[in-house]
């Protein structure tokens, strides 16, 4: 071997590089399903906790910035293709899923009226200002949340132990990242994990799109806000104002809608019909097929 030869061969085959130079033992972690998921999650979850609460339209320059930043942790750290978000689709898939969350929301709402757990009244405030607030808040929480525990947490832990693990566990995650909001209590955590972490995961196996999760995750919390009902124990500035009454079991109690039983009763129907459908388009993935 000359000289030239062996120079080549020692650069290329260290216990640091793999054979095909992408970074040896770092990059294979790197580009495993929880290293891509933890890569991405800091990223994401960086960008959202400068953006989040910011005036006006800086919320949506979040949500523009969070995709960007997992495009390039799919793109180049996964090594996968991010079908999840084309543009091709968006916006028909953003409107039926915002339709379905619009109507989970107005339903069960409508539903603990009927009952006598809610009265609405006009707030009086700046309609403009009020929904334009809504808005670009929630837009921002919806693309965070979904890029993090559908995009990220649920295709990851797909890839490793199957549609049916993955979805368990990140309904279970996203039960126990609301038991710091205001009045959540272990029953909004088991609430929360059901209609929303169960909902939204069936959602995303049924259609396998961002958009359409993001939709109804949007339509969803913006529809409470508007209705002034508190989203997951923050009390609005909505269109109205809402006095509750009787039991909390039905009218959510200080944390709101999401931990009445009735969103939680459709929010399961709903799931389990959305799992079924993604069980006839082969969207339910085993261990076994998650993994190539």
């Amino acid at each position: 071997m000359d000289t030239t030869s062996a120079i080549r061969h020692s650069a290329g085959s260290g216990p640091d590089r793999d054979r095909d130079g992408r970074g040896g033992r770092w990059g294979r972690i790197a580009r495993s399903p929880l290293g891509w998921m933890l890569t991405g999650a800091v990223g994401v979850g960086l960008v959202s906790a400068l953006t989040a609460t910011g005036p006006g339209p800086v919320p949506v320059l979040g949500a523009v910035a969070t995709v960007a930043v997992y495009w390039l942790v799919m793109r180049r750290v996964a090594q996968r293709p991010t079908p999840e978000i084309a543009r091709s689709r968006a916006g028909r898939e953003a409107l039926l899923g915002g339709g379905i969350g619009l109507g989970f929301i107005l339903v069960s709402a409508l539903l603990i009226t009927a009952f006598g757990g809610y009265s609405f009244s006009w707030a009086g405030d700046g309609f403009v200002s009020v929904v334009w607030s809504a808005v670009a808040v929630q837009i921002g929480a919806a693309v965070t949340e979904e890029l993090l525990f559908r995009g990220l947490a649920l295709q990851a832990l797909e890839r490793l132990w199957g549609s049916g693990a993955a979805i368990v566990i990140t309904s279970l995650f996203f039960g126990v990242a609301h038991l710091g909001s205001p009045g959540a209590n272990a029953w909004s955590g088991v609430a929360i994990a059901l209609e929303a972490g169960v909902l939204l995961g069936a959602a995303f196996l049924w259609r396998r799109n961002i958009w359409f999760v993001v939709g109804l995750h949007f339509a969803w919390n913006t529809t409470q806000e508007l209705l002034g009902i508190p989203v997951s124990g923050h009390t609005p500035e909505g269109l109205f104002t809402v006095d509750v009454h009787g039991s909390a079991l039905l009218n959510g109690g200080d944390f709101g809608l999401e931990a009445s039983i009735v969103p939680v009763l459709i929010g399961v129907a709903l799931a389990v019909s959305m799992l079924v459908l993604a069980h006839r388009n082969g969207g339910i993935k085993s261990r076994r097929r998650a993994g190539h």
